[in-house]
């Protein structure tokens, strides 16, 4: 088969055949034939292509061109890890590390996955789609480890870090963690997620999360991407929402040379609620896609998705987003505004926001736009003595305000505004922005 025949899926698959006797749950039945089903459909499918159009936008050329090694492993890294007096859980180049997690007297149950794994029968792949999704089965083939979160009924669970650690190697690595998350009825966790590596360290990091929020649950996915500039970063979430239940997931995409944040939610219960926000900040030579997929599958729910994507210098960004009201789903309300600021004219945006409705009584609308920093705004500011480079910084945060503001949750406001600053040291205050 093509998929076999390409050089980056061929050395996967050639990974699995050499690790199946070592991997986590290799004396499972039930985790032996997963993996074998994921194996034989990414055979089948290999890498996306452009003529997915799924992938139309996103190009896996360079990632289906790198034969990747296997992560080190017992290395011994002097991480900084700032006190914000949260309990965290840290993987290191895939890897659960307790050595640097912080879990004790927690109300709820924060474990490793492959420790946990002989007893989540039934529960690992409940919710994701391998047989789809190519990068899903390709985690689901060779993942080792990830977080098991489980909230019981009524319990509060306030804050919890995740925070995943690349290290400097010159093998580049691929690493498959599986995350699984489950609040019980009435429960509530604000979970906030950085993903971070060196700026010239080339890896693949294929994080996938499942989550299941029950009835009048609430759960807050706070997603800070800021891999390294060489890095792959191909991430794939799927939740389920019960009836009364809310999954409000905010993702910054600000790093990795390439990355793809890709989304499925589905509304399964009445009164479901989910809300979907991000900004992607891409500078020079980058690629950032953000993909979503909302299933409105029950009556009575609601919907609300605000992404801002500001690109800087020879840069592409990618948004697809997808609403689908099924038959049975009357009463649907469901908002999508996809909003693009191109700071150069080397700058690429590509936009497809998509409606699929069944039902008769919805309220749906979705819109989009694309624009340059305003040069009435940017004199104004200049008038009044600002200088340029902040002039500039000021309406771009000005742009990305709305989207911002939509994050309920304080803890992951507060995470995210830090991001967004150290973007702009990154980049020089404004580097690559430039107006006519």
């Amino acid at each position: 088969m093509t998929a076999v025949n390409t050089t980056g899926a061929a050395a996967f698959l050639a990974r699995h055949e050499g690790l199946r006797a070592r991997l986590p749950g290799a004396g499972l039945p039930w985790v032996v034939a997963m993996r074998e089903a994921a194996a034989a459909a990414f055979r089948a499918q290999g890498f996306p292509t452009r003529r997915v159009e799924a992938w139309r936008y996103t190009d896996l050329a360079a990632v289906n061109g790198t034969v990747f090694g296997e992560p080190l492993t017992g290395v011994d890294d002097a991480l900084a890890l700032p006190a914000t007096g949260n309990p965290r859980a840290v993987f290191v180049d895939g890897r659960f590390r307790a050595d640097l997690s912080t879990l004790d007297g927690l109300a709820y149950a924060v474990e490793s996955l492959a420790v946990a794994l002989p007893s989540l029968e039934g529960r690992l792949g409940a919710v994701a789609r391998p047989a789809e999704q190519a990068l899903a089965a390709l985690n689901a083939m060779l993942f080792e480890d990830g977080l098991v979160v489980t909230v019981p009924a009524g319990v509060a669970g306030g804050v919890l870090e995740l925070l995943s650690f690349a290290t400097l190697s010159d093998r580049a690595p691929a690493y498959h963690p599986r995350h699984l998350v489950r609040l019980a009825e009435g429960a509530s966790l604000t979970l906030i997620e950085t993903a971070a590596g060196p700026a010239a360290a080339r890896y693949l990091h294929n994080p996938v999360f499942e989550i299941e929020v029950a009835a009048r649950a609430r759960f807050n996915h706070g997603r800070l991407q800021q891999e390294g500039l060489d890095a792959f970063f191909l991430s794939t979430v799927y939740a389920a929402v019960a009836e009364g239940g809310t999954y409000d997931n905010f993702t910054l995409n600000a790093g990795a040379r390439l990355a793809r944040n890709e989304i499925h939610v589905a509304l399964a219960g009445p009164k479901a609620e989910c809300h979907m926000n991000g900004v992607q900040l891409v500078a020079d030579g980058q690629h950032a896609d953000t993909t979503t997929a909302l299933d409105h599958a029950a009556p009575d729910c609601a919907s609300r998705q605000t992404y801002k994507t500001v690109l800087a210098g020879r840069s592409r960004g990618v948004f697809q987003g997808k609403i689908l009201v099924r038959k049975i789903a009357q009463k649907t309300d469901g908002y999508q505004m996809n909003q693009a600021l191109l700071l150069s004219p080397d700058a690429e945006i590509d936009s497809k926001p998509q409606l699929e409705i069944y039902a008769d009584d919805v309220k749906c609308s979705h819109g989009a736009t694309v624009g340059e920093l305003d040069a009435d705004n940017l004199f104004f500011l200049r008038s009044r003595g600002i200088p340029l480079e902040q002039a500039k910084a000021i309406l771009v945060e000005a742009f990305l305000t709305e989207a911002v503001e939509a994050v309920a949750d304080e803890a992951i406001r507060a995470a995210l505004s830090g991001a967004v600053a150290g973007w702009w040291q990154r980049q020089g205050v404004a580097g690559g922005i430039e107006v006519a």
